[in-house]
């Protein structure tokens, strides 16, 4: 068993899984029910100072990924306050209470929800590259609050210039990243969007996103000291190994908890250490930014190396020769892989359901 147990900005985590400040994570209930089903850690569904008014229809799973039009918590702070997070702190975990907008609100906020909070999770769901609301905001808690401020980072372009400028106005720690958009399905039954905001839109979310927030942590941990927790599509123990590979050190689950329920926390939690023993690591922490320590060793290429056949595990399901649109790949009596067609494009490599082909991304 490998030791799956992390320290986040003095916080002891038995296991790097956790709620995201979404549905999952709405009221006690949920948060209770995300510690019996595995979570390491609580994270709140974010507050403001007045309740939302969600548009409805507010969540869809499409064949593109999870849309939604959630906004904060539609329970009252009063409610939070007198009850919601006296309940969570019971689950016995860390408990991080999600607040935002503005500074203003968050200033109002902020000594209401210090005697519950173990850290407080900021966010802007700001999207501009003046880094000034974001600081603000960061600040307004800082004045009020001697815990932990982690800030929730929205999939900026230039992630690296916003992470390195709200590390140095004194975040504890980043949460990257929130939902992506704004996106719209449409139903073409009806020819209206499935989305009941105004304008129809809403954020993606689910595993469609991991790419984006893989890219947002790899960049942000190359350039900032504090910790980072990701979030976006972990749907499993090895996307959670990915975001880790790429910088963070604490995983959030929030659609994949809305669509299977609370036990995904510790379904996730045990294929990691599954992974983890595989692997031969002993300790979750080690694979924290190894996909940075690995690229000092890649080399930009663009000649071809075919992929290698591990003709014992193939099936000839002729998945790889369907996609090949270079010819390259024959089925007899086994596989093969013309070297002269062949253009080292990769794409048989990750769809062999096998995983009977190999190719180098050194």
């Amino acid at each position: 068993m490998a030791n799956l147990s992390v320290n986040i900005c003095g916080l002891e985590f038995p296991n790097p899984i956790m709620t995201a400040a979404g549905p999952g994570a709405k009221d006690a209930k949920m948060c209770i029910a995300a510690a019996k089903g595995g979570a390491g850690g609580i994270v709140t569904k974010t507050i403001s100072l007045n309740p939302a008014y969600v548009p409805r229809p507010c969540m869809a799973r499409t064949n593109s990924g999870f849309l939604n039009t959630e906004l904060w918590s539609e329970i009252p702070k009063e409610q939070w306050i007198e009850k919601e997070y006296k309940k969570a702190k019971e689950a016995g975990l860390p408990l991080i209470i999600g607040m935002g907008y503005t500074k203003d609100q968050i200033k109002e906020l902020a000594p209401l929800v210090k005697p519950y909070a173990d850290a407080v999770e900021l966010s802007t769901h700001y999207v501009g590259t003046d880094v000034t609301p974001i600081v603000e905001a960061l600040k307004a808690a800082k004045d009020v609050l001697d815990v932990p401020v982690m800030m929730k980072m929205s999939p900026h372009t230039d992630i690296q210039t916003i992470a390195k400028a709200v590390e140095n106005a004194g975040a504890d720690a980043l949460v990257m990243i929130n939902s992506f958009g704004p996106c719209m399905a449409i139903d073409v039954n009806t020819g209206y969007p499935i989305m009941g905001s105004k304008t129809g839109y809403g954020w993606l979310s689910g595993a469609p996103i991991r790419p984006l927030a893989v890219r947002c942590i790899y960049e942000a941990s190359k350039v900032v000291n504090i910790p980072i927790i990701g979030v976006g599509g972990v749907t499993c123990g090895k996307d959670a190994a990915e975001l880790m590979m790429a910088g963070a050190c604490g995983i959030q689950v929030c659609t994949e908890a809305i669509l299977k329920g609370p036990d995904i926390y510790r379904k996730i939690s045990k294929e990691l250490n599954e992974f983890l023993n595989e692997k031969g690591y002993k300790d979750v922490n080690e694979i924290v930014g190894l996909a940075i320590k690995k690229s000092n060793h890649r080399e930009f290429r663009t000649h071809s190396m075919p992929p290698v056949v591990e003709h014992e595990k193939c099936t000839k399901c002729g998945q790889c020769r369907i996609s090949c649109v270079y010819d390259a790949i024959t089925i007899d009596d086994r596989l093969n892989i013309d070297e002269s067609k062949c253009f080292g494009c990769g794409l048989c490599v990750t769809k062999c359901p096998k995983n009977a082909l190999r190719i180098s991304y050194i």
